[in-house]
């Protein structure tokens, strides 16, 4: 049983939780939320009375932006009456896999997953909703939505993300120069949508070269090796493209033994280092990608649906975009501020 809450007010707030950027700040400051707005946002969205039950898994809690967004799933959990149980990614297909079989095995009132690759979870996913268990998809497609019933899907737009940091890397290069991407996993869509943003980019401006597009699978060390391998090959390198923060910071420390700190660094995500990275110059953008309102919005959404039987396209929305801004030196210092003042 839970609180009397109306389908239009939960709708309402699921919307402005997830809404883009300019709400988004407003809501949750673009990294976290108040406690008082938490306990707020809670009562109006339909607090569970009966302790729920929900499994949880994303790539890999290696990467800062998993890690944080278990913290957020767990955060809302409590305020939700939920109680998350986590399956690591550990940012291998193979090892997510066995963790989702694991789960599949298992009962839950709902789960969220974020996948380390399209098609890779399709199975154990489809058993658990042929077991009337609410699947959220977070971030990256379990498989196309056509194909298979999650109950919403919670991601930022990747495509935007990728154009809007490499166009801010291109505009301060004035168009002209040499680049370099470095791609998470090539099965990830959310990686998908980043490369193809960065390609529009580079599309519209003939001056920019692109050396070099390897993926590092958002593994540090793997990158690592690949940027000790392009400061040796390429003795001109002005700007790089990351897929995610926890990349570029790792490059960056390459550059930085190698005495090549001139080159501009793009990244994904906004983790609480990037920003500061981006603060003091060591970065040049990033942009948001909201770990915080994804985990926390499948906490919402799962309670809903199970607690009060909302249909994907009805109370909750099949699609939903929580997008973020691009954080450059003009606006880190609000942002760290944020990052200190509020929760997670």
């Amino acid at each position: 049983m839970t609180k009397d809450v109306s389908p239009q007010s939960r709708r309402d707030f699921i919307r402005a939780a997830t809404a883009s950027a300019g709400a988004a700040a407003a809501l949750f400051g673009g990294l976290g939320v108040s406690p008082a707005l938490a306990a707020e946002a809670a009562a109006a969205a339909g607090r569970s009375e009966k302790p729920l039950k929900a499994a949880f898994s994303n790539a890999g809690l290696q990467a800062t932006w998993c890690a944080q967004g278990k913290q957020a799933a767990e955060y809302w959990g409590k305020l939700f009456n939920v109680e998350v149980t986590w399956f690591d990614g550990q940012l291998d297909a193979v090892k997510q896999r066995a963790a989702i079989d694991n789960m599949a095995s298992q009962k839950w009132d709902f789960v969220a997953i974020q996948a380390f690759g399209i098609g890779t979870l399709t199975q154990p996913v489809q058993k658990m909703i042929d077991a009337g268990t609410p699947v959220i998809d977070m971030d990256t497609l379990i498989a196309p939505l056509e194909k298979i019933n999650v109950h919403a899907f919670i991601a930022p737009n990747n495509e935007f993300m990728g154009a809007a940091v490499t166009q801010a890397l291109v505009a301060k290069l004035g168009g002209k120069g040499k680049v370099i991407m470095t791609q998470g996993a090539l099965g990830h869509t959310g990686a998908q949508g980043r490369a193809r943003g960065f390609e529009s980019v580079i599309k519209a401006n003939p001056g920019i070269e692109v050396l070099d597009t390897q993926p590092a699978d958002w593994d540090v060390t793997k990158t690592a090796r690949l940027w000790e391998t392009y400061l040796t090959k390429y003795p001109q390198i002005d700007a790089a493209f990351f897929h995610n923060d926890d990349m570029a910071l790792a490059a960056y420390q390459v550059m930085k033994a190698r005495g090549r700190t001139n080159i501009l660094i793009g990244g994904v995500d906004a983790m609480p280092p990037a920003i500061s990275a981006v603060a003091d110059g060591r970065m040049f953008a990033t942009v948001r990608n909201p770990s915080c309102r994804i985990h926390g919005g499948a906490i919402i959404a799962g309670v809903a649906a199970v607690t009060s039987g909302e249909k994907t396209g009805e109370g909750i929305p099949k699609n939903i975009v929580a997008d973020g801004p691009v954080v450059t030196k003009d606006n880190a210092a609000g942002m760290q501020w944020m990052q200190d003042h509020f929760l997670i």
